[in-house]
């Protein structure tokens, strides 16, 4: 049996496009310099994977892991998303010619969902008011009710999620230059980015802070879970005890960090909005911070939720 590593090099030969998934710039973002001129801020440039996303990352190495171990067989790859990962299943999925179905809650945006039908992926839709909890469970629902004709990867349970993000995100930040970070801030969606980048920076250097930006429960922010409520599914993949601050952003901080974000010139998505809004908050007590933190996903995916309006 080939192992992961292995595999993912037959793939990448197989098909040249999915070697350029990962190796994104960290860059120096500038935007609060001026308010807070002792501050370090540097985030990767996540929206430059193929699939727009850093979603692409955990996507492949799932995917990959599942067929190193011949557990696919005839069966749809089928899994419960947001939507970016989604689009990452579709895609990737198109090229390694793998059926794939997706659950995504009703609310998703018109682009996601345009994207992940262009690569040919089965969607079904759930109710938008139950959120991104109930479009798991009726991803596994139906992964139970018909074992034989689905594969069900979980991203949100699946360690091969956060361990793209142990050896492949955090080693770059690593290698480029983030190691003097003084905080590290990420959403949680699966948990894998949090998990993985923090466990790996933490062994870098043990007086991490590490820093959970948390969205309010409604209207939220796309593909980010608010964890305020004890009832919320709280993934696998989250290890909390690796969180030492909790940030709250609503979504108007979020919308006006990515136009803040735009009108320098970066184009990326809500979520990279509500991590350049928590570092604001982490600088005014801290105004010599070095951050690290993620702008995950592209801007171009929201034209239809309001945020450009």
């Amino acid at each position: 049996m080939a192992t992961t590593a292995t595999l993912l090099g037959e793939l990448i030969k197989r098909v040249p496009a999915l070697g350029l998934i990962g190796n994104t710039p960290l860059l120096q973002i500038n935007v609060l310099q001026k308010e807070f001129p002792g501050l370090s801020l540097r985030a990767k440039a996540e929206w430059m994977n193929p699939g727009g996303s850093i979603k692409d990352r955990p996507v492949l190495n799932m995917l990959a892991r599942a067929l190193a171990e011949d557990a696919i067989g005839d069966r749809r790859v089928l899994d419960s998303t947001s939507g970016n990962s989604g689009i990452a299943y579709a895609m990737i999925g198109a090229a390694l010619k793998l059926p794939v179905t997706l659950v995504i809650p009703g609310n998703a945006s018109k682009e996601r969902l345009r994207r992940i039908k262009a690569h040919g992926a089965e969607v079904i839709l759930t109710d938008p008011i139950l959120g991104y909890d109930e479009a798991m469970r009726h991803c596994h629902k139906l992964a139970h009710e018909h074992e034989d004709k689905y594969f069900l990867i979980d991203q949100y349970s699946n360690r091969a999620n956060w361990e793209a993000h142990y050896h492949g995100t955090a080693e770059e930040i690593l290698r480029q230059g983030g190691g003097d970070a003084t905080h590290f801030i990420s959403g949680v969606g699966t948990g894998g980015t949090l998990t993985g980048i923090a466990k790996r920076l933490r062994e870098h250097n043990p007086k991490l802070t590490v820093a959970v930006m948390l969205p309010e429960e409604f209207p939220g922010i796309e593909g980010l879970k608010p964890l305020k409520n004890p009832t919320d599914i709280r993934p696998n993949n989250f290890h909390e005890d690796l969180v030492d601050l909790r940030i709250d952003v609503t979504i108007e901080e979020a919308f006006e960090h990515s136009k803040l974000l735009a009108q320098n010139g970066i184009f990326v998505g809500q979520s990279a909005g509500a991590n350049i809004a928590a570092a604001r908050k982490i600088a005014q007590s801290n105004p010599q911070a070095r951050i690290v933190t993620l702008m995950p996903d592209t801007g171009e995916r929201y034209y239809s939720t309001g945020l450009w309006d």
